[in-house]
Protein backbone atom coordinates (compact mmCIF):
# COMPACT_ATOMS: atom_id res chain seq x y z
CA UNK A 1 0.00 0.00 0.00
CA UNK A 2 1.12 2.90 -1.09
CA UNK A 3 0.75 6.36 1.07
CA UNK A 4 1.32 9.75 0.01
CA UNK A 5 4.32 12.18 2.33
CA UNK A 6 0.75 14.49 2.99
CA UNK A 7 -1.10 11.42 3.96
CA UNK A 8 1.22 10.17 6.43
CA UNK A 9 1.88 13.66 8.02
CA UNK A 10 -1.72 13.43 8.99
CA UNK A 11 -2.25 10.30 10.03
CA UNK A 12 0.41 10.28 12.69
CA UNK A 13 -1.54 13.63 13.41
CA UNK A 14 -4.61 12.09 14.62
CA UNK A 15 -2.43 8.71 16.41
CA UNK A 16 -0.52 11.75 18.40
CA UNK A 17 -4.14 13.65 18.99
CA UNK A 18 -5.01 10.11 20.91
CA UNK A 19 -2.25 9.18 22.42
CA UNK A 20 -2.54 12.99 24.18
CA UNK A 21 -6.40 12.27 25.34
CA UNK A 22 -5.57 8.85 26.91
CA UNK A 23 -2.39 10.49 29.06
CA UNK A 24 -4.72 13.40 29.81
CA UNK A 25 -7.71 10.59 31.70
CA UNK A 26 -4.90 8.99 33.11
CA UNK A 27 -3.32 12.24 35.08
CA UNK A 28 -6.73 13.60 36.02
CA UNK A 29 -6.04 16.91 34.42
CA UNK A 30 -8.68 18.45 32.06
CA UNK A 31 -8.29 20.73 29.49
CA UNK A 32 -10.21 23.72 29.69
CA UNK A 33 -13.32 24.64 27.61
CA UNK A 34 -12.63 27.30 25.15
CA UNK A 35 -15.63 29.93 25.21
CA UNK A 36 -17.67 30.28 22.92
CA UNK A 37 -18.12 33.56 20.10
CA UNK A 38 -20.38 35.85 20.54
CA UNK A 39 -23.40 35.83 18.74
CA UNK A 40 -22.87 37.46 15.25
CA UNK A 41 -24.16 40.98 15.26
CA UNK A 42 -25.87 42.87 11.75
CA UNK A 43 -23.88 45.93 11.18
CA UNK A 44 -26.62 49.39 11.65
CA UNK A 45 -28.03 50.46 9.02
CA UNK A 46 -27.03 53.91 8.39
CA UNK A 47 -30.20 54.91 7.10
CA UNK A 48 -31.95 54.18 10.64
CA UNK A 49 -31.06 56.04 14.41
CA UNK A 50 -31.23 52.56 16.22
CA UNK A 51 -28.51 50.81 16.46
CA UNK A 52 -30.46 47.06 16.41
CA UNK A 53 -32.58 44.76 17.27
CA UNK A 54 -33.30 44.50 21.40
CA UNK A 55 -33.68 40.84 20.86
CA UNK A 56 -30.24 40.58 19.29
CA UNK A 57 -28.76 42.47 21.87
CA UNK A 58 -30.92 40.37 24.45
CA UNK A 59 -28.76 37.09 22.56
CA UNK A 60 -32.38 35.44 22.31
CA UNK A 61 -32.53 34.50 25.93
CA UNK A 62 -35.47 35.49 26.49
CA UNK A 63 -37.10 32.49 24.61
CA UNK A 64 -36.01 30.55 27.87
CA UNK A 65 -36.94 32.64 30.84
CA UNK A 66 -40.43 32.26 32.13
CA UNK A 67 -43.25 34.57 30.44
CA UNK A 68 -43.48 36.48 34.19
CA UNK A 69 -39.81 37.31 33.83
CA UNK A 70 -39.54 38.37 30.42
CA UNK A 71 -39.56 42.32 30.42
CA UNK A 72 -42.07 44.08 28.13
CA UNK A 73 -42.33 44.28 24.64
CA UNK A 74 -40.59 47.32 23.25
CA UNK A 75 -42.50 49.18 20.03
CA UNK A 76 -40.94 51.24 17.57
CA UNK A 77 -41.56 54.77 17.52
CA UNK A 78 -42.45 56.23 14.26
CA UNK A 79 -39.55 59.36 13.46
CA UNK A 80 -40.48 62.88 14.91
CA UNK A 81 -43.42 61.16 17.03
CA UNK A 82 -43.73 63.07 21.07
CA UNK A 83 -43.55 60.46 23.44
CA UNK A 84 -47.43 60.25 25.53
CA UNK A 85 -47.18 61.65 29.23
CA UNK A 86 -49.46 59.32 31.11
CA UNK A 87 -52.68 61.06 31.96
CA UNK A 88 -53.30 61.96 35.09
CA UNK A 89 -56.59 60.36 36.62
CA UNK A 90 -59.86 62.03 35.37
CA UNK A 91 -61.53 63.93 38.24
CA UNK A 92 -65.48 64.33 38.39
CA UNK A 93 -67.00 66.58 36.69
CA UNK A 94 -68.66 68.87 39.71
CA UNK A 95 -72.48 68.94 38.73
CA UNK A 96 -73.90 72.13 37.21
CA UNK A 97 -76.30 73.99 39.66
CA UNK A 98 -79.23 75.09 38.17
CA UNK A 99 -80.06 78.78 38.95
CA UNK A 100 -82.87 78.80 40.75
CA UNK A 101 -86.65 80.02 39.69
CA UNK A 102 -87.20 83.61 40.38
CA UNK A 103 -91.00 83.54 41.11
CA UNK A 104 -93.16 86.85 39.85
CA UNK A 105 -95.40 88.23 42.49
CA UNK A 106 -98.64 89.55 40.05
CA UNK A 107 -99.63 91.93 42.60
CA UNK A 108 -96.02 93.82 41.81
CA UNK A 109 -98.11 94.80 38.47
CA UNK A 110 -100.65 96.99 39.40
CA UNK A 111 -102.51 99.50 36.74
CA UNK A 112 -104.95 101.61 38.12
CA UNK A 113 -108.49 101.78 36.04
CA UNK A 114 -108.67 104.75 33.81
CA UNK A 115 -111.89 106.11 31.49
CA UNK A 116 -111.67 105.45 27.94
CA UNK A 117 -108.40 103.02 28.49
CA UNK A 118 -108.39 98.69 28.40
CA UNK A 119 -105.67 97.51 31.01
CA UNK A 120 -104.30 94.10 30.04
CA UNK A 121 -105.41 92.88 33.23
CA UNK A 122 -109.02 93.51 31.83
CA UNK A 123 -108.38 90.59 29.22
CA UNK A 124 -108.02 87.48 31.56
CA UNK A 125 -104.20 86.82 29.48
CA UNK A 126 -102.09 83.78 31.18
CA UNK A 127 -99.34 84.62 33.78
CA UNK A 128 -96.61 83.90 31.45
CA UNK A 129 -97.94 86.60 28.80
CA UNK A 130 -98.79 89.41 31.88
CA UNK A 131 -94.98 89.02 33.41
CA UNK A 132 -93.52 89.21 30.00
CA UNK A 133 -95.95 92.93 29.28
CA UNK A 134 -95.04 94.00 32.62
CA UNK A 135 -91.21 93.64 31.79
CA UNK A 136 -91.38 95.57 28.84
CA UNK A 137 -93.57 98.46 30.85
CA UNK A 138 -96.88 98.54 28.81
CA UNK A 139 -99.70 99.84 30.91
CA UNK A 140 -103.12 100.40 28.70
CA UNK A 141 -103.80 98.81 25.43
CA UNK A 142 -103.50 100.81 22.25
CA UNK A 143 -107.05 101.67 20.28
CA UNK A 144 -106.31 98.61 17.79
CA UNK A 145 -105.58 96.11 20.44
CA UNK A 146 -108.41 97.45 22.78
CA UNK A 147 -110.78 96.77 19.52
CA UNK A 148 -109.96 93.58 18.61
CA UNK A 149 -108.37 91.65 20.74
CA UNK A 150 -111.97 91.52 23.03
CA UNK A 151 -113.24 89.26 19.89
CA UNK A 152 -109.94 87.25 18.52
CA UNK A 153 -109.25 85.85 22.12
CA UNK A 154 -112.23 84.42 22.01
CA UNK A 155 -111.21 82.71 19.00
CA UNK A 156 -112.73 84.59 16.23
CA UNK A 157 -111.32 85.66 12.81
CA UNK A 158 -111.49 89.53 12.50
CA UNK A 159 -109.75 92.14 9.88
CA UNK A 160 -108.12 95.34 11.12
CA UNK A 161 -107.50 98.58 9.84
CA UNK A 162 -104.07 99.21 11.41
CA UNK A 163 -100.78 101.66 10.58
CA UNK A 164 -97.22 100.21 11.44
CA UNK A 165 -96.74 101.55 15.04
CA UNK A 166 -100.02 101.18 16.33
CA UNK A 167 -99.62 97.93 18.44
CA UNK A 168 -101.36 95.37 15.79
CA UNK A 169 -98.05 93.04 16.20
CA UNK A 170 -98.61 92.58 19.92
CA UNK A 171 -102.61 92.00 19.59
CA UNK A 172 -101.93 89.05 17.03
CA UNK A 173 -99.02 87.86 19.09
CA UNK A 174 -100.95 88.13 22.02
CA UNK A 175 -103.77 86.32 20.60
CA UNK A 176 -101.50 83.80 19.09
CA UNK A 177 -99.61 83.44 22.41
CA UNK A 178 -102.86 82.84 24.44
CA UNK A 179 -104.13 80.42 22.75
CA UNK A 180 -100.70 78.27 22.20
CA UNK A 181 -100.67 78.71 25.91
CA UNK A 182 -104.03 77.49 27.13
CA UNK A 183 -104.69 74.81 24.50
CA UNK A 184 -102.38 71.82 24.11
CA UNK A 185 -102.31 69.56 20.66
CA UNK A 186 -104.27 66.63 20.92
CA UNK A 187 -100.78 64.71 18.80
CA UNK A 188 -97.22 65.12 19.51
CA UNK A 189 -96.16 68.56 17.25
CA UNK A 190 -94.11 67.39 14.05
CA UNK A 191 -90.52 68.98 13.52
CA UNK A 192 -91.42 71.65 10.64
CA UNK A 193 -94.81 72.35 11.61
CA UNK A 194 -96.00 75.13 12.55
CA UNK A 195 -99.20 75.60 15.10
CA UNK A 196 -99.19 79.50 14.14
CA UNK A 197 -98.08 81.21 10.31
CA UNK A 198 -97.53 84.82 10.11
CA UNK A 199 -97.14 86.66 6.54
CA UNK A 200 -95.92 89.48 5.82
CA UNK A 201 -94.48 91.09 2.91
CA UNK A 202 -91.45 92.36 3.41
CA UNK A 203 -87.95 90.81 5.35
CA UNK A 204 -87.50 93.85 7.58
CA UNK A 205 -91.04 93.48 8.68
CA UNK A 206 -90.48 89.78 9.14
CA UNK A 207 -88.07 90.31 11.52
CA UNK A 208 -89.60 92.75 13.75
CA UNK A 209 -92.27 90.20 14.24
CA UNK A 210 -89.99 87.74 15.33
CA UNK A 211 -88.45 89.86 17.76
CA UNK A 212 -91.31 90.78 18.95
CA UNK A 213 -92.56 87.19 19.72
CA UNK A 214 -89.09 86.88 21.59
CA UNK A 215 -90.04 89.13 24.34
CA UNK A 216 -93.47 87.80 24.53
CA UNK A 217 -92.40 84.43 24.66
CA UNK A 218 -89.92 84.76 27.68
CA UNK A 219 -91.83 82.75 30.23
CA UNK A 220 -94.04 80.93 27.61
CA UNK A 221 -90.86 79.51 25.87
CA UNK A 222 -92.29 78.65 22.58
CA UNK A 223 -90.36 79.19 19.74
CA UNK A 224 -90.79 81.47 16.85
CA UNK A 225 -88.91 81.92 13.73
CA UNK A 226 -88.47 84.25 10.62
CA UNK A 227 -88.56 82.90 7.55
CA UNK A 228 -87.51 85.29 4.68
CA UNK A 229 -85.57 85.61 1.36
CA UNK A 230 -81.75 86.74 1.01
CA UNK A 231 -79.67 85.51 3.53
CA UNK A 232 -79.15 82.56 5.83
CA UNK A 233 -80.85 80.03 3.74
CA UNK A 234 -79.05 76.99 5.39
CA UNK A 235 -79.73 78.38 8.68
CA UNK A 236 -83.62 78.59 8.55
CA UNK A 237 -83.82 75.19 6.30
CA UNK A 238 -82.13 73.83 9.28
CA UNK A 239 -84.44 75.68 12.29
CA UNK A 240 -87.24 74.44 10.25
CA UNK A 241 -85.77 70.71 10.83
CA UNK A 242 -86.58 71.19 14.65
CA UNK A 243 -89.96 71.74 16.96
CA UNK A 244 -91.33 75.38 16.08
CA UNK A 245 -94.88 77.39 17.05
CA UNK A 246 -94.66 80.32 15.37
CA UNK A 247 -93.56 81.30 12.36
CA UNK A 248 -93.05 84.80 10.54
CA UNK A 249 -92.27 84.76 6.73
CA UNK A 250 -92.45 86.29 3.65
CA UNK A 251 -94.35 84.27 0.55
CA UNK A 252 -91.53 83.59 -1.39
CA UNK A 253 -89.24 82.20 0.84
CA UNK A 254 -92.02 79.84 2.49
CA UNK A 255 -93.37 78.60 -0.76
CA UNK A 256 -89.51 77.49 -1.38
CA UNK A 257 -89.05 75.56 1.47
CA UNK A 258 -92.82 74.22 1.36
CA UNK A 259 -91.65 72.56 -1.98
CA UNK A 260 -88.80 70.79 -0.63
CA UNK A 261 -90.71 69.77 1.74
CA UNK A 262 -89.00 71.33 5.30
CA UNK A 263 -92.33 72.98 6.27
CA UNK A 264 -95.89 71.39 6.90
CA UNK A 265 -98.81 74.06 7.19
CA UNK A 266 -101.32 70.85 7.50
CA UNK A 267 -101.53 71.72 11.19
CA UNK A 268 -101.74 75.62 10.93
CA UNK A 269 -104.20 77.00 14.11
CA UNK A 270 -103.85 80.49 13.30
CA UNK A 271 -103.02 82.30 10.55
CA UNK A 272 -102.37 86.07 10.09
CA UNK A 273 -102.10 88.04 6.99
CA UNK A 274 -100.06 90.98 7.52
CA UNK A 275 -100.02 94.38 5.54
CA UNK A 276 -102.49 92.66 2.91
CA UNK A 277 -102.33 96.27 0.74
CA UNK A 278 -98.71 95.98 0.44
CA UNK A 279 -98.82 92.01 -0.94
CA UNK A 280 -101.47 92.71 -3.39
CA UNK A 281 -99.08 95.99 -4.66
CA UNK A 282 -96.12 94.08 -4.70
CA UNK A 283 -97.74 91.24 -6.25
CA UNK A 284 -97.77 88.62 -3.66
CA UNK A 285 -101.22 87.67 -3.70
CA UNK A 286 -100.67 84.32 -6.39
CA UNK A 287 -97.95 83.35 -3.68
CA UNK A 288 -100.06 83.79 -0.78
CA UNK A 289 -103.58 81.90 -2.21
CA UNK A 290 -101.06 78.59 -2.25
CA UNK A 291 -99.83 79.15 0.75
CA UNK A 292 -103.39 79.22 2.01
CA UNK A 293 -104.44 76.60 0.37
CA UNK A 294 -101.71 74.41 2.37
CA UNK A 295 -103.29 75.23 5.53
CA UNK A 296 -106.58 73.81 7.25
CA UNK A 297 -109.87 75.38 5.64
CA UNK A 298 -111.14 78.56 7.13
CA UNK A 299 -113.51 77.72 10.05
CA UNK A 300 -111.37 75.04 11.06
CA UNK A 301 -108.52 77.76 11.94
CA UNK A 302 -108.63 81.14 12.89
CA UNK A 303 -107.54 83.78 10.40
CA UNK A 304 -106.25 87.56 11.44
CA UNK A 305 -106.32 89.79 8.42
CA UNK A 306 -104.90 93.37 8.24
CA UNK A 307 -104.13 96.24 6.50
CA UNK A 308 -103.16 100.05 6.45
CA UNK A 309 -106.04 100.75 3.68
CA UNK A 310 -108.87 98.88 2.72
CA UNK A 311 -109.76 98.99 -0.88
CA UNK A 312 -112.63 96.71 -2.56
CA UNK A 313 -110.05 94.52 -4.08
CA UNK A 314 -108.56 94.38 -0.34
CA UNK A 315 -111.97 93.89 1.05
CA UNK A 316 -112.78 90.80 -1.24
CA UNK A 317 -109.42 89.01 -0.39
CA UNK A 318 -110.36 89.23 3.11
CA UNK A 319 -113.70 87.98 2.80
CA UNK A 320 -112.63 84.97 1.16
CA UNK A 321 -109.85 84.13 3.61
CA UNK A 322 -111.81 84.63 6.81
CA UNK A 323 -115.47 83.26 8.20
CA UNK A 324 -117.60 85.82 10.00
CA UNK A 325 -114.99 88.11 10.64
CA UNK A 326 -115.24 91.35 12.98
CA UNK A 327 -113.82 94.55 11.50
CA UNK A 328 -112.08 96.77 13.76
CA UNK A 329 -111.09 100.58 12.03
CA UNK A 330 -109.50 102.85 14.47
CA UNK A 331 -107.23 104.37 12.62
CA UNK A 332 -108.48 107.03 10.52
CA UNK A 333 -105.35 108.68 8.96
CA UNK A 334 -106.09 112.14 9.34
CA UNK A 335 -106.64 111.34 12.87
CA UNK A 336 -104.09 109.09 14.36
CA UNK A 337 -100.76 109.10 12.50
CA UNK A 338 -101.06 113.58 11.65
CA UNK A 339 -102.96 114.20 14.72
CA UNK A 340 -98.97 113.38 16.88
CA UNK A 341 -96.71 114.70 13.72
CA UNK A 342 -95.88 118.54 13.32
CA UNK A 343 -95.76 118.52 9.01
CA UNK A 344 -93.11 121.09 7.54
CA UNK A 345 -92.81 121.85 3.57
CA UNK A 346 -89.28 123.94 2.66
CA UNK A 347 -89.45 125.52 -0.58
CA UNK A 348 -85.66 124.97 -1.99
CA UNK A 349 -84.09 123.89 -5.51
CA UNK A 350 -82.72 120.71 -5.93
CA UNK A 351 -79.40 122.49 -5.82
CA UNK A 352 -79.60 123.45 -2.10
CA UNK A 353 -81.27 121.29 -0.53
CA UNK A 354 -78.58 119.43 0.16
CA UNK A 355 -77.20 122.10 2.33
CA UNK A 356 -80.34 122.97 3.74
CA UNK A 357 -80.60 118.99 5.09
CA UNK A 358 -76.94 119.42 6.57
CA UNK A 359 -77.49 122.91 8.34
CA UNK A 360 -80.91 121.05 9.48
CA UNK A 361 -79.33 118.27 11.00
CA UNK A 362 -75.96 120.01 12.28
CA UNK A 363 -77.59 123.55 13.39
CA UNK A 364 -80.67 122.35 15.18
CA UNK A 365 -78.75 119.20 16.70
CA UNK A 366 -81.19 116.38 15.68
CA UNK A 367 -81.05 113.17 16.58
CA UNK A 368 -82.14 110.10 15.32
CA UNK A 369 -83.21 111.10 11.54
CA UNK A 370 -84.98 109.37 8.80
CA UNK A 371 -83.91 110.88 5.42
CA UNK A 372 -86.39 109.48 2.50
CA UNK A 373 -85.09 109.77 -1.04
CA UNK A 374 -86.73 107.57 -4.55
CA UNK A 375 -83.89 106.18 -6.05
CA UNK A 376 -81.21 103.96 -5.25
CA UNK A 377 -78.61 106.20 -6.61
CA UNK A 378 -79.72 109.10 -4.74
CA UNK A 379 -79.54 107.52 -1.54
CA UNK A 380 -76.25 106.15 -1.96
CA UNK A 381 -74.79 109.56 -2.99
CA UNK A 382 -76.97 111.10 -0.26
CA UNK A 383 -75.54 109.18 2.55
CA UNK A 384 -71.74 109.19 1.06
CA UNK A 385 -72.16 113.24 0.90
CA UNK A 386 -73.43 113.14 4.75
CA UNK A 387 -70.33 110.83 5.86
CA UNK A 388 -68.08 112.51 4.48
CA UNK A 389 -68.48 115.69 6.47
CA UNK A 390 -68.56 113.70 9.26
CA UNK A 391 -72.09 112.66 10.01
CA UNK A 392 -72.54 108.84 11.14
CA UNK A 393 -75.44 107.65 8.52
CA UNK A 394 -75.94 104.46 7.29
CA UNK A 395 -77.65 103.46 4.30
CA UNK A 396 -81.45 101.05 3.54
CA UNK A 397 -81.62 100.25 0.19
CA UNK A 398 -82.62 97.89 -2.60
CA UNK A 399 -78.69 97.54 -3.07
CA UNK A 400 -77.85 96.35 0.20
CA UNK A 401 -77.48 92.95 1.84
CA UNK A 402 -79.98 91.76 4.23
CA UNK A 403 -76.63 91.01 6.65
CA UNK A 404 -75.84 94.62 6.02
CA UNK A 405 -79.59 95.66 6.42
CA UNK A 406 -79.91 93.95 10.12
CA UNK A 407 -76.35 95.32 10.76
CA UNK A 408 -77.73 98.97 9.44
CA UNK A 409 -80.87 98.69 11.58
CA UNK A 410 -79.31 97.59 14.84
CA UNK A 411 -77.21 100.44 14.78
CA UNK A 412 -79.09 102.82 14.15
CA UNK A 413 -81.46 101.76 17.22
CA UNK A 414 -78.20 101.24 19.59
CA UNK A 415 -76.84 105.07 18.61
CA UNK A 416 -74.32 104.45 16.14
CA UNK A 417 -75.91 105.92 13.29
CA UNK A 418 -76.96 109.08 13.91
CA UNK A 419 -78.76 109.57 10.28
CA UNK A 420 -80.53 106.56 8.10
CA UNK A 421 -80.82 107.40 4.56
CA UNK A 422 -83.36 105.00 2.90
CA UNK A 423 -85.32 104.02 0.09
CA UNK A 424 -89.21 103.13 0.36
CA UNK A 425 -88.38 99.58 1.44
CA UNK A 426 -88.01 101.13 5.03
CA UNK A 427 -91.47 103.33 4.91
CA UNK A 428 -93.03 100.44 6.29
CA UNK A 429 -93.09 97.47 8.79
CA UNK A 430 -90.51 99.06 11.00
CA UNK A 431 -90.63 99.71 14.23
CA UNK A 432 -87.68 101.61 15.82
CA UNK A 433 -88.58 104.40 18.96
CA UNK A 434 -87.40 107.65 19.42
CA UNK A 435 -87.13 108.68 15.75
CA UNK A 436 -87.53 112.32 16.16
CA UNK A 437 -87.27 113.69 12.54
CA UNK A 438 -88.21 111.96 9.08
CA UNK A 439 -87.44 114.36 6.03
CA UNK A 440 -88.97 114.04 2.62
CA UNK A 441 -86.01 114.74 0.55
CA UNK A 442 -87.77 113.53 -2.49
CA UNK A 443 -91.39 113.94 -2.47
CA UNK A 444 -92.92 110.21 -2.80
CA UNK A 445 -94.71 108.75 -6.38
CA UNK A 446 -97.19 107.97 -4.73
CA UNK A 447 -99.41 110.00 -2.01
CA UNK A 448 -99.82 107.03 0.43
CA UNK A 449 -96.26 106.26 0.35
CA UNK A 450 -95.90 109.78 1.95
CA UNK A 451 -98.27 108.52 4.88
CA UNK A 452 -95.72 105.38 5.50
CA UNK A 453 -92.73 107.96 5.83
CA UNK A 454 -93.62 110.26 8.42
CA UNK A 455 -95.46 107.62 10.34
CA UNK A 456 -91.91 106.37 11.24
CA UNK A 457 -92.00 109.31 13.91
CA UNK A 458 -94.78 110.57 15.89
CA UNK A 459 -95.38 106.53 17.47
CA UNK A 460 -97.76 105.26 20.19
CA UNK A 461 -98.45 108.53 20.78
CA UNK A 462 -95.33 110.69 21.18
CA UNK A 463 -94.28 113.35 18.89
CA UNK A 464 -92.67 113.77 15.84
CA UNK A 465 -91.67 116.32 12.79
CA UNK A 466 -91.58 115.74 9.12
CA UNK A 467 -89.54 118.03 6.90
CA UNK A 468 -90.32 117.99 3.03
CA UNK A 469 -88.58 119.41 0.35
CA UNK A 470 -90.75 121.13 -2.31
CA UNK A 471 -88.29 121.76 -5.26
CA UNK A 472 -89.05 123.12 -9.01
CA UNK A 473 -89.07 119.49 -10.04
CA UNK A 474 -91.21 118.16 -7.76
CA UNK A 475 -93.68 120.92 -6.20
CA UNK A 476 -96.57 119.35 -8.22
CA UNK A 477 -96.83 116.47 -5.82
CA UNK A 478 -98.01 118.73 -3.05
CA UNK A 479 -101.83 118.69 -3.98
CA UNK A 480 -101.58 114.77 -4.45
CA UNK A 481 -100.70 114.87 -1.31
CA UNK A 482 -102.85 117.19 0.59
CA UNK A 483 -105.83 115.62 -1.41
CA UNK A 484 -104.79 112.28 0.07
CA UNK A 485 -104.06 113.02 3.98
CA UNK A 486 -107.71 115.68 3.81
CA UNK A 487 -105.59 119.16 4.77
CA UNK A 488 -103.06 121.88 3.49
CA UNK A 489 -99.96 121.77 3.83
CA UNK A 490 -97.93 125.07 4.72
CA UNK A 491 -95.01 125.64 2.71
CA UNK A 492 -91.82 128.07 3.84
CA UNK A 493 -88.98 129.71 2.68
CA UNK A 494 -85.84 128.47 4.82
CA UNK A 495 -84.28 130.82 7.21
CA UNK A 496 -80.70 132.22 5.78
CA UNK A 497 -78.52 130.50 8.24
CA UNK A 498 -80.45 127.24 6.96
CA UNK A 499 -78.72 127.51 3.51
CA UNK A 500 -75.17 128.85 5.03
CA UNK A 501 -72.48 127.45 2.43
CA UNK A 502 -70.91 124.22 3.73
CA UNK A 503 -68.00 123.82 5.88
CA UNK A 504 -64.98 122.24 3.74
CA UNK A 505 -64.03 118.54 3.49
CA UNK A 506 -61.17 117.52 6.37
CA UNK A 507 -57.50 116.94 4.11
CA UNK A 508 -57.80 114.01 2.38
CA UNK A 509 -61.04 113.76 1.87
CA UNK A 510 -62.89 114.00 -1.80
CA UNK A 511 -66.07 115.11 -3.03
CA UNK A 512 -68.75 112.33 -3.38
CA UNK A 513 -69.68 111.98 -7.38
CA UNK A 514 -73.16 111.30 -7.79
CA UNK A 515 -73.83 108.20 -9.82
CA UNK A 516 -76.03 108.85 -13.08
CA UNK A 517 -79.36 106.89 -13.50
CA UNK A 518 -82.54 107.18 -15.21
CA UNK A 519 -85.41 109.36 -13.49
CA UNK A 520 -88.34 107.57 -12.73
CA UNK A 521 -91.75 108.91 -13.64
CA UNK A 522 -94.07 110.11 -11.10
CA UNK A 523 -97.71 108.28 -11.73
CA UNK A 524 -99.26 107.26 -8.53
CA UNK A 525 -100.06 103.98 -7.94
CA UNK A 526 -97.42 101.33 -8.83
CA UNK A 527 -99.33 98.48 -9.60
CA UNK A 528 -97.65 94.64 -10.35
CA UNK A 529 -96.13 93.70 -13.25
CA UNK A 530 -97.77 91.80 -15.92
CA UNK A 531 -96.50 87.94 -15.77
CA UNK A 532 -97.14 87.59 -11.49
CA UNK A 533 -95.90 90.44 -9.93
CA UNK A 534 -92.22 91.78 -8.99
CA UNK A 535 -89.55 89.70 -7.33
CA UNK A 536 -91.36 86.31 -9.28
CA UNK A 537 -88.54 83.23 -9.42
CA UNK A 538 -86.75 83.91 -6.50
CA UNK A 539 -87.09 82.85 -2.98
CA UNK A 540 -88.67 85.77 -1.16
CA UNK A 541 -88.25 87.66 -4.00
CA UNK A 542 -89.73 91.83 -4.13
CA UNK A 543 -88.98 94.93 -5.89
CA UNK A 544 -85.62 96.58 -5.41
CA UNK A 545 -86.45 99.77 -4.18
Amino acid sequence: MNTTVPGKQKLAKSVLKKIGSFLKKLTGKAEPTPKPAPPRQRAPDPRSKQTGSPRREQGHTDRHRPRSDRPPPQTRRPQGAQVQKPRPPQQPRPRREEAPVQLWDPTAFTVPPEAGKVRFHDLDLPQELMRAIFDLGFLYCTPIQAGILAHTLAGRDATGRAQTGTGKTAAFLLTILTHLIRKTPQKPTKKGSPRALILAPTRELVLQIEKDARSLTKYSKHKALAVFGGMEYGVQQKQLGQAVDIVAATPGRLLDFKRKGNIDLSAVEILVIDEADRMLDMGFIPDVRRIIESTPMKGTRQTLFFSATITPEVNRLAGSWTRNAVEVDVTPPTDITLSTIDQVVYITTDEEKYTLLYNLITRRSWEMVMVFANRRDETQHLKDMLAARGIRCGLLSGDVSQEQRVRTLEGFRNGKFKVLVATDVAARGLHIEGVSHVVNYSLPMDPQDYLHRIGRTGRAGASGTSVSFATETEAYGISDIEKFIGRDLVAIHPDQDLLAPLPALAEGVVEPRKRSSRPQQRGGHRGPRQGGGPGRGRPGGRPRS
